[in-house]
């Protein structure tokens, strides 16, 4: 169970990355994606930094985690994901519901689910 959770958990970096890597390097298509038009260089710088830096940030920590064995890291990673889903949670309560947020929402929950329970069984 333990090497599949590892596995599992190393498999999520795979999208975290591609997400990063797209942001940082096709902005305006990534803003396209997300429902962000970048406004200029600071609107490009935005996304890059805070999209990029984010999703590079959690591949980072992910990948910190399976080869120290350190785990914590994993919950470093679930608290970002799950920030993200409790402001998905804001805005549907403060703007409405779209099924846009809903496959978002359910992935950055089950990021932060898994990387939960791979520190309780792993670490």
């Amino acid at each position: 169970m333990t090497t599949l959770l590892q596995i599992i958990i190393a498999l999520l970096t795979a999208p975290l990355a591609a997400l990063g890597i797209r942001s940082m390097l096709l902005p305006t298509n990534m803003g396209d994606a997300v429902g962000l038009t970048p406004v200029g260089i600071p609107g490009l710088s935005e996304i890059r930094s805070v999209l990029g830096g984010l999703f590079l940030a959690s591949v980072a920590m992910i990948v910190t985690g399976l080869v120290t064995d350190d785990t914590t890291w994993f919950l470093a990673v679930a608290v970002i994901m799950s920030a993200a889903a409790i402001g998905r949670l804001v805005s549907i309560a403060s703007d409405g519901f779209s099924r846009d947020v809903v496959p978002p929402l359910v992935i950055e929950t089950v990021i932060a689910g898994l990387l939960v329970l791979g520190h309780v069984a792993i670490g």
